[in-house]
């Protein structure tokens, strides 16, 4: 064991930057559109998919993910799937079509859902009847990080240089990271994990949990992804227009936190995620009308905040212990799902309307389904 390993914490840090590599890159293509757009001829739907593709594998390989992973050693898996995230990177910036570049972004998608469904797993065995709640907080927060990261950077360097520049920044990151994990020890296993049968309950569970999940995750991806194409629209130049929208982003990471404190302060979850939901749906939808762009984007950053904390406690207050990894399976396999369909729909959106504010809405009804799937859970669960 490395010097230092021992230090739960270092491990936690080494996890942190590893895993925000994966935010870093799924931003990559919404940051560098416009050029992206101009060199391969693009059509704002084709955009889309190469921005939600990145998440579609995630469909097949979330559930038996974790069982992979106990057979061939989760560190080893994370460090493949890492070493698929810079091959992957490298093909999608040396393409010369939508083609090609769809497949170096499913590469990547592949590496990326095999690290991040293993990485809490590391983390869960370091810090086993410690501060597992706080760990996983950090490990949670290395993903808005990570999209903070490229929206600041990525338009920047990519009108400095090229869009191809742009995209092998976010490949040497994740080397960065597989260097990191492969100084990482996994912790002494101290238990047998125990696992049980699914449900049918456990699985209608899931789904729907996974569905307000993924809704509510990828309403802000979408708004992420076309808020700087609004404000380009306004006349902003393309750094400028990320450094905007990062703002956002990098609100969560304080919101997020204080929202999960504000719902087990109140002990009413399902009031603060209905809120915190409506509220910012209807902060995005004000988004194309204000004037004011950093005010705009600083509001929709404060008011996404309380939903995440409670979304993700659902599954671990509905499901018996021995069956929620399980659970978080068929919850994460239909997230990825949500995920990977809503960004070519609001390309398409996009195109269909001629009109850059268009996506900013779609964004805003895709929030608003987030009740629709907590209305489901909360149902199924009396049942």
């Amino acid at each position: 064991m490395m010097p230092g390993m021992a230090n739960r914490w270092v491990a936690l840090a080494l996890v942190f930057v590893t895993r925000s590599s994966m935010g870093f890159q799924f931003q990559a293509v919404a940051s560098v559109t416009p050029l992206m757009i101009a060199d391969l001829h693009l059509s704002y739907a084709q955009v889309g998919w190469l921005i939600g593709i990145y998440m579609l594998p995630g469909m097949l390989l979330a559930f038996p993910g974790g069982v992979i992973g106990q057979r061939f050693g989760e560190r080893r898996l994370v460090l493949l799937g890492l070493a698929l995230m810079v091959a992957g990177t490298v093909v999608t910036a040396a393409a010369s079509s939508f083609a090609m570049a769809a497949a170096g972004r499913v590469m990547s998608g592949v590496g990326a859902v095999l690290m991040n469904i293993l990485l809490p797993k590391l983390i869960a065995d370091w810090f086993e009847g410690k501060e597992i709640a706080t760990a996983m907080a950090v490990v949670l927060t290395s993903w808005p990080v990570g999209l903070g990261l490229a929206t600041a950077t990525l338009g920047g360097l990519a009108a400095a240089t090229s869009w191809r520049t742009a995209l092998l920044a976010t490949a040497a990151l994740a080397g960065v990271g597989f260097v990191l994990m492969l100084l990482f020890r996994e912790a002494p296993r101290t238990s047998t994990p125990v696992r049980a049968r699914l449900g049918a309950r456990d699985v209608r569970l899931g789904v729907a949990g996974g569905f307000a999940w993924g809704c509510f995750n990828a309403s802000l991806v979408t708004i992420i992804a076309f808020g700087p194409g609004l404000l380009i629209a306004r006349g902003m130049a393309l750094g400028e227009a990320g450094y905007v929208v990062s703002l956002a982003i990098w609100l969560t990471m304080i919101s997020v936190p204080l929202g999960g404190l504000l719902s087990d302060k109140l002990g009413r979850p399902t009031l603060v995620i209905v809120l915190g939901a409506l509220v910012a749906a209807g902060a995005t939808l004000l988004l194309p009308m204000w004037s004011h762009a950093v005010l705009a984007f600083t509001v929709v950053g404060l008011a996404v905040g309380p939903p995440p904390g409670p979304l993700m406690a659902l599954v671990p207050r509905a499901v018996a212990p021995e069956r929620v990894t399980s659970t978080y399976g068929v919850f994460y396999t239909v997230f990825y799902l949500m995920m990977a369909l809503t960004q070519p729909l609001a390309g398409l959106v996009r195109d269909r309307a001629g009109d850059p504010a268009a996506p900013i809405v779609f964004a805003a009804i895709v929030m608003v389904a987030t009740v629709v799937g907590l209305g489901l859970f909360r149902r199924l669960e009396r049942a």
